[in-house]
């Protein structure tokens, strides 16, 4: 197998922010995995990355002499798998419409802008794929996603047994559940789509949970949470109250009552005790998104859209998050009212007092304490990657960009 390495599309990657201000696009959750983890699992080898230089020291680059670049925008099929397993050096494969899938070369290359010079053939690939190009992409695949992972973990593996007395399920042939899980009283309904439940993940008393869903390792859905389909609760989450079609990317808290709808939230994350979201406008038109490509609202041409909230962003008790809202990496949002549709990443404050520059000092101690709480430091690397945040994010707003 060839040197396998996942790279920023430099097209895609800057409409997936604030996402991607902490990760490369392929360490993007949607279905039970990474797209990482999907090319991982498909390809039985660990792909290094080419991403933006500042992410590189965490998401490091290794090059042989035969390398197969992958883009970490795109969900592998088994049909795609092989096409790329019969790339010949020196050619790539390419959606009609010019996407960039996979390079193979000998040629070590340090950009992803320089891949095409590498190319000497093309090779087209007509069968449809899931390539997440926008924000809104992320919730509007995740069922499709939860499906195809599920069906690819879960082959010829048998799921523990649901022992509870007072657990109902229907359609349990639907429902696999990892070892070390712990289900009590509750309500799972997999006659629409699949549920996962992974390792050591726990559900409490008074859970209704509807499939497509997967709740990831370690993860806990509190008590009397109502938990809609087409929703993924990454690794080491604690949620609550109602969750409909969204992903929280992992070690995020939602533990309270509170809805949350047509949402990705990032790592590190809390939502304090009811904090909402709308996702659909009085008025049924299409939701505006904030688009970091463009430094602009733009239309998603979705009626549902909800928050995009960026790692280590906490919003205080009773937020109320506006339709098609995007907000930054290590923001602290309090106060009454609705929020402003885009709050900058560093960002202090709230509807009703405004907002000022979170002091980086302070974030950074708030970062360390919150890994701290799951046995986990802020290393100089990390440290790093988000001090580059905030100097992006305040030269953005000094610019007027945002």
């Amino acid at each position: 197998m060839s040197n396998l390495i996942v790279f920023d599309d430099p097209v895609i990657r800057p409409s997936l922010l604030p996402f991607t201000f902490t990760r490369p696009v392929a360490d993007i959750r949607i279905g039970i995995q990474t797209i990482t983890e999907k090319w991982t699992d498909y390809l039985a080898t660990t792909p290094s990355y080419l991403t933006e230089p500042y992410l590189q020291q965490k998401f490091a680059l290794h090059t042989t002499d035969d390398n197969l670049y992958i883009n970490g925008a795109v969900c592998p099929t088994d049909s795609l798998v092989e096409t790329i397993r019969q790339l010949a050096s020196e050619s790539a494969l390419v959606l009609p419409d010019g996407l960039l899938l996979a390079v193979r070369t000998t040629q070590s290359i340090s950009t992803a802008t320089a891949l095409n010079g590498a190319v000497h053939s093309l090779i087209t690939f007509e069968e449809p794929l899931t390539v997440i190009r926008n924000l809104w992409d992320i919730f509007l695949e995740n069922g499709a996603q939860i499906r195809a992972d599920f069906a690819r973990l879960t082959a010829g593996r048998t799921s523990e047994p649901i022992t509870d007395p007072h657990t109902r399920c229907y359609g349990i042939e639907n429902i696999f559940v990892e070892p070390g899980a712990t289900i009590r009283a509750a309500v799972l309904n997999a006659e629409g789509g699949p549920i996962y439940i992974g390792r050591n993940a726990t559900i409490q008393e008074g859970t209704v949970m509807l499939g497509p869903f997967a709740l990831c390792e370690s993860s806990t859905v509190n008590w009397g949470g109502k938990m809609r389909n087409n929703t993924t609760i990454g690794p080491y989450c604690k949620v609550g109250g109602e969750v409909g079609n969204s992903i929280f990317f992992g070690y995020s808290n939602k533990a309270h009552d509170g809805f949350l709808g047509n949402s990705v939230i990032g790592e590190w994350c809390n939502l304090g005790a009811n904090t909402n979201n709308s996702n659909l406008k009085n008025d049924y038109s299409n939701v505006k998104l904030f688009n970091y490509a463009v430094g602009d609202l733009d239309d998603t041409g979705r009626q549902f859209c909800g928050l995009m909230m960026g790692d280590h962003t906490r919003a205080g008790i009773s937020t109320m998050f506006n339709t098609g809202t995007v907000v930054g990496v290590s923001a602290n949002v309090f106060g009454a009212g609705f929020q402003p549709k885009h709050i900058p990443s560093f960002s202090w404050g709230g509807a009703d007092t405004g907002f000022t520059a979170y002091r980086p000092e302070k974030a950074l101690q708030v970062a360390r304490e919150a890994l701290k709480r799951r046995n986990k430091d802020l290393d100089a690397t990390e440290e790093a990657i988000l001090r580059e945040v905030y100097r992006l994010s305040r030269q953005l707003v000094a610019n007027n960009a945002l």
